[in-house]
């Protein structure tokens, strides 16, 4: 279990690129600064998409984790 306080969960299971992303960004648009977003997907892609998102963004991903096929990621509100 992750010491990561999360405010909101998103669920992209299933969805393939650029899904995961794009709802991530939608999501992280509804959040306050500092605000942590926990994104679980299947999507293997996700492990270019979403650092490259978040570099381009600024919003920093605080830790990832792949748990059965499952990508995880923890991205914070610049």
């Amino acid at each position: 279990m992750s010491d990561i306080k999360v405010d909101q969960e998103l669920d992209c299971r299933g969805l393939g690129c650029p899904l995961p992303v794009l709802k991530t960004k939608k999501a992280v648009g509804t959040m306050a600064s500092g605000q942590v977003l926990r994104m679980v997907c299947t999507d293997p892609g996700s492990n270019k998409d979403m650092p490259s998102w978040s570099e381009r963004t600024g919003n920093p991903i605080l830790k990832s984790e792949e748990q059965s096929g499952e990508y995880i990621w923890y991205v914070q509100v610049k």
